[in-house]
């Protein structure tokens, strides 16, 4: 099979559908939908997120220095997907999608109840970086729901049912189908 040769874009897929909380609790919450964003480093704890400067959400961050990444499951896709075509400034997207703001422990921005695990940060770093600034945040509490853990007390990612979007097709993904290893198993001799 050959290859076919297109223009430089982000392909990296699936990327995770996140919803990223900003603003304050009881004041101005907000919700944005991001793909464009990844693990950072492992300690401390950090998070990279992609928002371009025009987007409301960008100067709630900017103003307050931090947010709440919160992972989504298959439950909420719609929710997930108004979240991500619908401006802060315009709409009150908490009333909008019935989405339950909580009490965050340690930032101002609200925790969303109906997403399984919760990634409390303060930014640590802003990139410019062209379309998009990179909000680099240490994560300084995690939370995730109870029910949603395996017997080891980790997340079970069959219960969570992650939703993940696909940019080239772009496309909500839910229900990863199979596991087909795990950490360090091709050192293991068949």
């Amino acid at each position: 099979m050959s290859k076919v040769l297109i223009n430089p874009t982000t392909m990296l897929m699936p990327a995770p559908a996140a919803l990223v909380s900003c603003g304050e609790y009881k004041i101005n919450p907000n919700i944005i939908t991001v793909a464009w964003i990844g693990v950072a480093c492992s300690e401390p704890p950090m998070i990279a997120v992609g928002i371009r400067e025009n987007l409301y959400s960008f100067g709630l961050i900017k103003q307050s220095g931090e947010f709440v990444v919160n992972i989504t499951g298959a439950d909420i896709v719609r929710e997930v997907d108004y979240c991500g075509v619908n401006s802060g400034k315009d709409v009150d997207k908490f009333k909008m999608t019935g989405l339950t703001p909580m009490e965050a422990s340690k930032v101002k921005p609200p925790l969303i109840k109906e997403c399984p695990i919760n990634l409390e940060c303060q930014v640590r770093r802003t990139l410019e970086l062209g379309s998009h600034h990179l909000f680099i945040g240490e994560v300084v509490a995690t939370h995730i729901d109870e029910d949603k853990l395996d017997g080891d007390k980790r997340p079970d990612v069959a219960k969570i049912q992650p939703i993940v979007y696909c940019p080239g097709a772009r496309q909500y993904w839910t229900g990863l189908q199979a596991v087909s290893g795990a950490y360090g198993f091709s050192k293991v001799k068949k």
